[in-house]
């Protein structure tokens, strides 16, 4: 959300981000302060990069201050340097207008910093989520294979061969329109299977991704609102088949459901500031949509509902202007009488 906060890193940041290149840091601690990212505190290597992490990590970390932790690892994967490891503090302690400023501060942190060379990012709300230990637990969950199909094999291979741009402290970027939290590969999967008519997707709060809820063939338009949440909000993709004109169309319809203050200030702004990014990626898979909607309540979702915001009625002419009728008791038109001439003598 950087076009929100329009928070970048000061002369002195861009300077240690450079040290951070050469290798000459191990671990950075970078906070907002005066609507500016600014340097904390840093520190050299020791040793191992698994020894020194707990010993330089646990120090920079306050009990109700949000902050960012870049730490070195000892691998590199490309002739950028070495691979960093984005440590997201956000205790639940903190206020919510902190954890707000740092969750749309974030994306612009990394394209600041070099997104080439983060290669891991760490989420965590109480301690034990950013020590060591919390931090293989994580890699081992995220280790955990997913099934693939033939053909989405072949899909994979071909995502891994498309150039990504490196963003440095140097480089000039457009401004975001939103956050563009990840969608995870389940979702990207359901988002571009034919065989299914509706799709829901949800945000995890705290791990910052996008999640596949739910994914079905057969929901016809009569149950489509029924799967509309009434207490947090969702994004679903819906294949909309209707006849306009003598033509059996099939149109996909973008549907962003928030349920009013039902939801938290922090589920509104951050579902509103990720659905621009979303639909985007979604047009980037190679999925059309037609129409983007924004509903409060499920039961707005009728079939004519739909059809009128697909097919606007065009208005072609204008009705002239009726004179509106008199009051009904006014009483009769008043007569006057008209004298005649008197004779002249």
């Amino acid at each position: 959300m950087s076009h929100q906060t329009g928070i970048k890193a000061n002369d002195a940041l861009k300077k240690v981000f450079a040290k951070c290149r050469d290798g000459k840091i191990r671990v950075l601690k970078v906070s907002i302060e005066n609507e500016e990212l600014v340097p904390t505190t840093s520190s050299k290597p020791v040793g191992k990069w698994q020894n020194d992490y707990d010993k330089m990590v646990k120090p920079l970390v306050e009990e109700n201050q949000p902050a960012y932790i870049l730490y070195r690892l000892d691998t590199k994967s490309s002739d950028s340097g070495y691979d960093w490891l984005l440590i997201s503090w956000t205790p639940d302690t903190a206020p919510v207008r902190q954890k707000m400023l740092y969750a749309s501060t974030k994306a612009t942190l990394k394209q600041e910093f070099g997104s080439a060379s983060i290669k891991e990012e760490l989420h965590g709300t109480v301690l034990e989520d950013i020590t060591l230990d919390g931090y293989h637990k994580q890699k081992k969950n995220d280790a955990a294979p997913v099934p693939l199909t033939s053909a989405e094999e072949e899909l994979a291979e071909m995502k891994k061969s498309i150039v990504h741009t490196d963003y440095s402290v140097e480089t000039r970027h457009q401004t975001l329109s939103g956050i563009a939290f990840p969608v995870t590969d389940e979702a990207k999967q359901a988002l571009t299977c034919d065989d299914y008519n509706y799709v829901q997707l949800r945000i995890d709060l705290d791990e910052e991704k996008i999640h596949l809820v739910t994914a079905a063939t057969d929901v016809s338009i009569d149950k489509l609102p029924t799967k509309v949440p009434s207490d947090c909000a969702r994004y679903h993709l819906y294949t909309f088949k209707h006849t306009h004109e003598g033509d059996l169309l099939s149109l996909k319809v973008f549907i962003y459901s928030m349920p009013g203050y039902n939801c938290s200030i922090k589920e509104r702004m951050l579902y509103s500031s990720c659905k621009a990014p979303l639909i985007e990626f979604i047009n980037s898979l190679g999925v059309e949509i037609a129409k983007k909607i924004e509903i409060d309540d499920g039961n707005e979702l009728t079939e004519s509902f739909l059809y009128d915001e697909l097919h606007p009625k065009v208005i072609l002419y204008k009705p002239k202007f009726a004179k509106p009728k008199g009051p009904p008791n006014r009483g009769g038109k008043r007569l006057t009488k008209v004298q005649e001439n008197e004779p002249t003598e």
